[in-house]
């Protein structure tokens, strides 16, 4: 089968998209002493509901890329691999998914640093959306090395250039991990990311460069010294981190995401990791409120911050919480038969509302 997109939805899609304001996405990397690798995000949108969904991928499932202008004849793919994807807008916009051979995947805004190559209508039949380039190497790849060739095989483009660029991070059940900038008009740029920290722009080697402005935080506690007759003594723990920043632009995400995740105890096993990086990545929420002007607040979603996944890429897991159930839930790779299964996009939420629940007292 394959899935296409109807012009008219297209331009719905993109439109909204455009006008969104939030272009965040935080992401960690944690190891467990069972020599597990978990990475963990967050996605933000802070404008409107992204009605994200779930999306099952069976193997030979077909896709075809879409184009600038509502075209819906670009590329051709066929899934190789099958893959359970989160989508954003649309189905067809995976933003973070896990395949049967071990590949994660996920893209991160990249806002006035990315810039691909101009679309040729002539090259439409190797021409992919950047949002579709992660559905379609989950499906194609097994392997970082598979990744990089594949790309280097295609042409990306922006199916509207009112929307931001983004950059990706890939990584196989080995562990290693790299993330792709695409840049001065369609230059391809690979960094391996040994840190396993992603936030959005700029360049990932200046977020890099960036942490030694930072060389003076450290875990703990501060010591108290004099100054003078006065004697300097902390008011509470975690004194060593004074000083870190604590906004939500790109770069204060990074170095906090880079310093809590360097100082996290690590875990057993995987699953404890992915607990630890659902509770690292509590504090990347961002609140609907703080990015907009006083009195143009969205009214109708509660966070900017519109889910949180982790994926256990050697175990086979993906896991995700959303801005409208913080319970996380869990889909196991391995016990899904991707020969037989049927293609199919559920929404994470059924209902769109917080479940409480009622404690009796008898």
């Amino acid at each position: 089968m394959r899935k296409t997109l109807s012009i008219t939805l297209l331009a719905a899609a993109l439109s909204g998209a455009a006008a969104l304001p939030a272009d965040a996405c935080t992401g960690i990397t944690l190891k467990s002493k069972d020599g597990h690798t978990v990475v963990a995000r967050t996605i933000e949108w802070g404008g409107s509901d992204l009605n994200s969904q779930y999306v099952v991928v069976p193997r030979g499932y077909r896709q075809q890329s879409l184009l600038p202008g509502g075209q819906t004849d670009g590329m051709n793919f066929t899934a190789r691999y099958g893959y359970i994807g989160l989508s954003v807008e649309q189905e067809q916009f995976v933003a973070e998914g896990l395949n049967e051979a071990g590949l994660s995947a996920g893209l991160f805004y990249f806002p006035a640093y990315g810039q691909y190559e101009a679309y040729a209508p002539e090259k439409k039949a190797s021409t992919i959306a950047d949002l579709q380039l992660v559905a379609w190497l989950l499906g194609e790849c097994a392997t970082i090395d598979e990744v990089k060739e594949a790309v280097r095989q295609v042409h990306v483009v922006q199916i509207d250039p009112r929307a931001s660029t983004v950059h990706w991070r890939f990584v196989d059940k080995t562990g290693r991990q790299v993330v792709l900038e695409i840049v001065d008009g369609g230059e391809l740029r690979f960094y391996d990311n040994p840190l396993g920290v992603l936030t959005n722009s700029p360049d990932l080697p200046w977020h890099l460069t960036n942490l030694n402005n930072y060389v003076n935080l450290y875990p703990g506690p501060a010591p108290a010294q004099q100054l003078g007759s006065a004697e300097l003594k902390q008011f509470g723990a975690g004194s060593g981190f004074l000083g870190i920043p604590g906004d939500v632009t790109p770069p204060s995400r990074f170095v906090r995401a880079a310093f809590y995740q360097a100082t996290a105890p690590q875990q057993d096993t995987a699953e404890k990791a992915v607990l630890q990086g659902f509770q690292i990545l509590n504090n990347f929420d961002i609140p609907v409120g703080i990015e907009f002007a006083g009195g143009k607040v969205p009214a109708d979603i509660p966070s900017a911050t519109q889910w949180t996944s982790a994926t256990d890429a050697a175990g086979g897991i993906i896991y995700f919480r959303t801005m409208y159930n913080s319970r996380i839930r869990s889909i196991d790779l391995n016990r899904i038969d991707f020969a037989r299964v049927s293609y199919r996009a559920v929404p994470m939420d059924k209902a769109k509302a917080q479940p409480i629940e009622d404690i009796t007292i008898e």
